[in-house]
C-alpha cells in the first residue's frame, strides 16, 4: 500500500447536501485539466458522476472499479467463488467479535456514568478501555490475516486479469491532477480498492480528496457507529484494516446524525477507545487537510475529546512512516 508521503490529502464531510470538494480543490492551485475519480461505492449507481462534473467544472476520468471488477469475476468465476467464501468467513467472524463487544462495552459505559471515589473507580475503567482496545486490536488482525491468506492463496498481486486492468488504471491516474474517492457502500469501496491495489498506482505527489465512506477506507481501520440504529443501543465496531494512507485518525462522517456527541459519555466511549488517534466528527463542511507534515481541520471541524466534549481540531503535528 502506498506510504503517507508529502503529497497533499483532503478529507470531507457529506457532499449530497452541501458539496464542498470543488472548493477544496480549486484551494489546491491545480489549474484545468481531469482528475480521476473512484465511485465504486455507488455500486450500480457508479457511472452516474454526471453532477460530479457539473460541480467541479472539469472533467473526470471515472475509474470504473465495480465495473471493471465485475467484467473480471465474468471471466473468472473462480476467484469470484473464492472472494463470496472469504466474504462468509469474514461475516462469521464479525459476528465472534459482536459476541464479545455487547458484554465488554456496556460494561465500560457502565463505569463511565457510575459515580464513585476516583481511587477505586478510575482503575477500572481503564481496565474496561483496555479490554475494549485488545478485543479491537485481535479483531483487526485475524481479519488482515484472513485478507493475507486470501490475496496469497489467490495470487491477487499477480493474477493476469488484475494485472491488465491495473496497467490501465495507471496510466488514467498519471494523466489525473488529482485523485477523488467519493463514499457510498465502505466495505464494497473498499474491496474495490484492494482488490486493484488502486493506490500502489497513484504517483506519490498526487493529491486525493475523500469524502465520508471514501476517507474512511483511507485510515489505517476502518470504524463503523451508530449510538441508535433500529435494533437498539449501538456500539462501534471495527469493520477491519482500512488502506493505510491517513494514519492516527479515526473518521466519523454523519457524526451529528449518527452519534449522540450532546451525551458526554457516549463522546468518551470513541475518544477512550482510540486514544491514539484524532476522532473526527466528519460533519458536512467539515474538513481535514494532511499537507505531508500535520493534520489540520477547518473551522467547523470537531474532534471527539476524552473528556466528552467536542473541540477544534486545530492543528496536529503527524509523522511520516
Amino acid at each position: 500500500m502506498r506510504d503517507l508521503h508529502g503529497a497533499t490529502t483532503v478529507l470531507l464531510g457529506p457532499q449530497r447536501n452541501a458539496p464542498t470538494v470543488g472548493a477544496a480543490l480549486a484551494r489546491l492551485g491545480l489549474g484545468g485539466g481531469p482528475v480521476a475519480a473512484v465511485t465504486a461505492g455507488w455500486e450500480e449507481r457508479e457511472a452516474e458522476d454526471l453532477e460530479l462534473g457539473e460541480h467541479l467544472e472539469r472533467p473526470v476520468v471515472n475509474l470504473g472499479l465495480h465495473e471493471r471488477a465485475e467484467e473480471v469475476f465474468q471471466h473468472d468465476p473462480g476467484l469470484y467463488e473464492a472472494l463470496r467464501e472469504h466474504r462468509e468467513r469474514l461475516r462469521e467472524l464479525e459476528r465472534l467479535y459482536r459476541l464479545r463487544l455487547r458484554y465488554l462495552a456496556p460494561a465500560a459505559e457502565e463505569l463511565l456514568r457510575r459515580e464513585g471515589p476516583e481511587d477505586l473507580m478510575g482503575p477500572e475503567r481503564q481496565a474496561a478501555f483496555a479490554q475494549l482496545r485488545d478485543l479491537d486490536e485481535h479483531h483487526l488482525g485475524r481479519v488482515w490475516a484472513l485478507e493475507e491468506e486470501l490475496r496469497e492463496g489467490q495470487r491477487l498481486a499477480t493474477r493476469a486479469d488484475l494485472e491488465g486492468h491495473r496497467r490501465d488504471l495507471a496510466s488514467q491516474v498519471a494523466e489525473a491532477r488529482a485523485l477523488l474517492i467519493a463514499g457510498g457502500h465502505v466495505g464494497v469501496l473498499y474491496n474495490h480498492l484492494r482488490l486493484f491495489d488502486l493506490l500502489d498506482l497513484v504517483p506519490p505527489t498526487l493529491p486525493i480528496l475523500a469524502w465520508s465512506a471514501g476517507a474512511m477506507v483511507l485510515a489505517e481501520k476502518i470504524v463503523l457507529f451508530h449510538d441508535a440504529p433500529p435494533q437498539g443501543r449501538g456500539w462501534a465496531e471495527v469493520f477491519g484494516p482500512g488502506l493505510g494512507l491517513c494514519r492516527g485518525v479515526v473518521l466519523l462522517p454523519h457524526a451529528s446524525h449518527r452519534l449522540e456527541l450532546d451525551d458526554p459519555v457516549r463522546v468518551q466511549m470513541l475518544a477512550q477507545r482510540f486514544p491514539d488517534s484524532l476522532c473526527v466528527a466528519l460533519d458536512e463542511e467539515s474538513e481535514l487537510v494532511w499537507d505531508g507534515h500535520a493534520w489540520t481541520g477547518s473551522a467547523v471541524t470537531r474532534r471527539l475529546g476524552p473528556r466528552g466534549t467536542l473541540e477544534p481540531v486545530g492543528t496536529v503535528p503527524g509523522s511520516v512512516r
